[in-house]
């Protein structure tokens, strides 16, 4: 099982190349989100290892209006994810602008279940072609993104599904699950063989484990019971110190 830690939220006070390095040094992965604002370079020049990035900047996998945008700005950022050598790309389940539903839709239809499945399809195959995979990421509608539609994990992983491409898999966010679904272990057992990877943080919030009501010590033996050697990605604020946030992540998923 391998450790990674998001750049965007630790270490805050550092420049972002600084950041990367003191994850790194830490001896961990880092996890990025929009590389367009990042010096691609400077990033490869730290030496880290690059777990996930963003892999869209436009348009909704679910609106069949967008969805050709979706692939068309995924494609645009896969020469960064190839110099970075960065695996896996995140997708959500419609458009986020500052986090927020670019058209906040409070209902699913038929046609968003189609559309989502076929246009993580075509995500599969623009990443075959590259050896990326695509991972569509859950999340949760009660605070932090209220109007994204098909966001649940139960949601996420069946349009995973119906992709039924090799390239396209989960982001599982078990905050944003324990935050609209709960049951966090049995979530992960049913959605193993679908998952890309697992981003955690605690509840309420989003800070490293320990800080809320979350047992990640009981997911970490889960995860190891049900066989899962992928990474595991701190996506959270540092409630104080960085370096004490990332010491707690560590010991929660290291721990026997």
């Amino acid at each position: 099982m391998r450790l990674a830690v998001c750049a965007e939220m630790v270490y805050t006070e550092l420049p972002f190349a600084d950041r990367v390095r003191a994850i790194h040094a830490a001896g961990f992965d880092v996890e990025l989100w929009d590389t367009r604002t990042k010096d691609i370079k400077e990033l490869k020049a730290t030496g880290a290892v690059f777990s996930s990035m963003t892999g869209y900047s436009a348009g909704s996998v679910v609106d069949p209006d967008s969805c050709d945008e979706v692939v068309r700005t995924a494609a645009d950022l896969i020469p960064a994810a190839l110099e970075l050598g960065i695996p896996r790309m995140v997708v959500h389940p419609a458009e986020l602008v500052d986090g927020q539903a670019a058209r906040p839709r409070h209902r699913s239809t038929g046609t968003m279940w189609l559309t989502g499945a076929r246009t993580l399809h075509r995500l599969g195959s623009l990443g075959e072609k590259h050896g990326i995979t695509f991972c569509l990421e859950n999340l949760n509608t009660i605070l932090d993104h209220p109007g994204i539609p098909l966001a649940r994990a139960k949601d996420t992983r069946a349009l995973v599904e119906g992709a039924g491409h090799p390239n396209v898999k989960m982001m599982l966010d078990l905050y944003h699950a324990q935050m609209g679904e709960g049951n966090l272990i049995g979530l992960v057992r049913q959605s193993l063989p679908h998952i890309g990877e697992i981003q955690v943080a605690d509840v309420p919030g989003r800070c490293e484990p320990g800080t809320g009501e979350v047992n990640y010590a009981a997911v970490h033996r889960a995860l190891l019971d049900a066989g899962y050697h992928g990474t595991v990605g701190l996506e959270a604020w540092a409630k104080g110190d960085s370096d004490a946030a990332l010491d707690a992540f560590r010991t929660a998923f290291t721990a026997e």
